[in-house]
């Protein structure tokens, strides 16, 4: 030791303080490493911002400590070796929390991890002393330096433990008192490394400040204040992450629950029966048996409906769900939607085993069923095909359901086997694939527009464009018969393009009748799959001098939720040109939260079938509920489609919906019709035109 050098001399005041700023980091660090193992982009900055308070902390302390107890003369820190101190401190941080995300062994992990946070904590105090040596060195106890380099891993290895422990633990008290005690053990490990180094070292008074230095009351606004302020911030966006982590959890649980359950029987969805209908048909080939798949349809459920109400319908779904369940408790069981039901059987059955299940189905199916005061009875028809006799696993529902067509055209109450005639459909297949691809050139083919309307206010806020093709002998026929074929032969991309096309041409005829509407228009996987597909959309929206915002690209759940860099490419550079972009049928699929949070969409649009239960099932209203609050978590407007009672409506704007559509405001209508209900108030429903919505046409650079 020098003589007439200067020692530190703790004092209870000052290291009280450090202590409190010091607990305040180890807080706010410990909650923003919650959830190391998530691998989301929003995880990188909750582990940057953990290193910044705890560098926040060790420089308050160092500061505090030595206001406490002033060196004689002016002190003065290097300011590059200062930061290099700082620095050091967020380095080792951040590479213990990419330690404790490794797949390291668990205990190999907390020790290295401890002993690069120890380091970091035990060196950063001793560069920052260095920073105070002006021309003659520093006299160090280099086992004192020993000692608290070894206290401080040991301390920061004791955190760790204490706060994995407090993550492990399922009960809420327990937890928070083992984050309290990791927070408490890092505080002291910073506060003890500071006094430590401090006590260790004795250095000549400084002299006067040089440039590129920076005096010791300098800092202590910074260090008392701004330092604090900043892990108060940093604290605060870790609660409110906490906060909408936990909902976000919450919602993927209930959409997953949704995904693979249908909410008003209780039974196995219809994606979720496929899935294990795959496996069945693996197991069977792998053990040389056979499947039975019955395709079930009731066939007075309407009537039902009509004469008891809705209501009644479901309750006797459930009734017949719940009888599937007690009837064929080892079987898979599924609502395929509507009155519909699947019924997989696995125990290697023949033709003869089938219909002696089919007509045991039938029989208890016909059998009087209790639906509130009143008594029902209602039939089925039953399709049935085999595997591997009738097919492979691809067309193996799609047969069973012809089966199915055919029991209904012999009466229904019966059932009947697949046979190959039934798919002689395939003639009059080809006929309508012919006449589809001249329909375009023919101007068969025109958009009907369904109302959009604001919940809170009920007026109208856009309109949904839906495909409709008047062929000269068949009629006008619905999307659903021809867009399915366009996809599978090639045509859907000239049917998306004159859709397009067509949109916006009518966006630009009502703008000029006074009319501002946005106008919905979706699109298939195989479109966002088309290279020129965004600038087919740019070129229409300049040839018709349209705002982007006015056109809204709807995409189903299923292919927003795609991990293939390109349909993520095509979606990103539709939100660049600026189009309103939403996702359609939220709920069905299998959604990926952490994705969802950060697509460019600004609307979910919730799948009819949850609104259509949203009477008579809870578990339906839960649903709806949870992606409300989802989508409200995440900024995200949320639209209801198949709206068809006024209870629905009810139910829908106290929940929180943003807009609502279905057949409760109207049908689908021209494009003449829905200006003249728009302007002059004249229409299936008195309902306002919102007109102030968008405002008025301007040039715009499209990209």
């Amino acid at each position: 030791m020098t003589p007439a050098g200067w020692a530190w001399a703790p004092h209870v005041g000052p290291l009280a303080g450090a202590m409190a700023v010091a607990l305040l980091a180890a807080c706010t660090a410990l909650a923003l490493m919650q959830g190391l193992g998530g691998s989301e982009r929003g995880g990188r900055w909750r582990r940057l911002g953990a290193a910044v308070a705890l560098c926040c902390g060790v420089f308050s302390v160092h500061v505090i400590a030595l206001l406490g107890a002033p060196p004689p003369g002016v002190a003065v820190h290097a300011g590059g070796a200062l930061l290099a101190a700082l620095a050091l401190v967020v380095a080792a941080a951040l590479a213990a929390q990419g330690l404790l995300r490794s797949r390291l062994q668990p205990l190999t992990r907390l020790a290295v991890a401890a002993l690069l946070l120890g380091s970091g904590l035990g060196a950063a105090p001793v560069l920052a002393m260095l920073a105070l040596q002006d021309a003659q060195p520093i006299a160090w106890n280099v086992a004192g330096i020993g000692a608290g380099w070894l206290a401080a891993c040991l301390g920061a290895g004791t955190a760790l433990v204490l706060d994995t422990a407090a993550r492990l633990t399922a009960a809420a008290g327990r937890a928070r008192a083992l984050s309290l005690a990791a927070a408490s053990v890092l505080a002291a490990t910073i506060v003890g490394a500071e006094a430590v180094a401090l006590a260790s070292a004795q250095w000549p008074p400084a002299a006067a400040a040089s440039p590129g230095q920076i005096a010791i009351d300098a800092l202590r606004p910074l260090a008392v204040l701004g330092a604090p302020a900043v892990i108060v911030a940093l604290l605060l966006a870790a609660l409110a992450g906490g906060r909408l982590r936990t909902l976000l959890e919450r919602a993927r649980d209930e959409l997953q629950r949704a995904s693979t359950t249908d909410p008003l029987t209780g039974l196995s969805s219809r994606s979720r029966f496929e899935e294990r209908l795959r496996r069945a048909v693996h197991r069977a080939d792998r053990s040389d048996r056979h499947l039975a798949l019955l395709f079930v349809n009731l066939d007075g459920l309407q009537g039902v409906n009509e004469l008891a109400g809705r209501g009644a319908g479901d309750a006797l779904l459930r009734n017949i769900g719940r009888r599937l369940r007690e009837c064929y408790p080892s079987n898979l069981i599924a609502r395929a939607g509507g009155d519909e039901f699947l019924l997989l059987f696995e125990d290697d059955p023949d033709a003869a085993a089938a219909a002696r299940r089919a007509a045991a189905l039938l029989d208890e199916v016909a059998r009087p069923w209790r639906v509130g005061p009143r008594e029902v009875t209602v039939s089925a028809s039953i399709g049935i095909a085999l595997y591997p006799d009738h097919g492979a696993l691809s067309r193996l529902i799609p047969h069973a359901a012809a089966a199915l067509h055919a029991a209904k055209q012999m009466g229904g109450a019966t059932y009947c086997f697949f046979e190959a005639h039934m798919a002689s459909g395939r003639r009059e297949e080809v006929d309508l694939l012919r006449d589809l691809r001249s329909a375009i050139e023919q101007r068969e083919l025109e958009l009907v527009y369904q109302p959009k309307i604001h919940a809170p206010s009920g007026e109208i806020t856009g309109a949904e464009a839906l495909m409709r093709w008047h062929h000269p002998r068949r009629g006008i026929i619905g999307p659903k018969v021809f867009i399915p074929m366009a996809e599978q032969y090639g045509l859907i991309h000239a049917l998306g393009n004159w859709a397009i096309d067509d949109a916006c041409r009518q966006i630009r005829a009502w703008r000029n009748q006074g009319l501002r509407m946005r106008v919905a228009i979706n699109l298939s996987v195989h479109q966002l799959r088309q290279p020129d597909l965004v600038a087919t959309i740019v070129a229409a929206l300049e040839r018709n001098r349209l705002e982007p915002r006015l056109l809204t690209c709807e995409i189903t759940e299923t292919i927003a939720m795609d991990d293939s860099p390109g349909t993520l490419q095509v979606i990103e550079a539709l939100a660049k040109v600026g189009v309103h972009l939403s996702i359609d049928d939220f709920g069905t699929g299998y959604s990926n939260l952490s994705r969802l949070r950060n697509l460019p969409v600004e609307e979910l649009k919730i799948d009819r079938s949850f609104v259509l239960d949203l009477e008579a099932s809870g578990n339906a209203r839960a649903i709806v509920d949870a992606v409300v609050k989802l989508a409200q978590a995440i900024g995200l407007k949320v639209v209801a489609e198949g709206v068809e009672t006024e209870q629905q409506q009810q139910i829908l704007r106290q929940l929180g919906c943003d807009e609502l559509q279905g057949f409760l405001y109207a049908k689908p209508m021209s494009a003449r019709a829905l200006a003249h209900w728009a302007m002059n108030h004249e229409g299936p429903r008195a309902l306002d035109f919102r007109a102030s919505l968008f405002g008025e046409t301007r040039a715009v650079e499209l990209a």
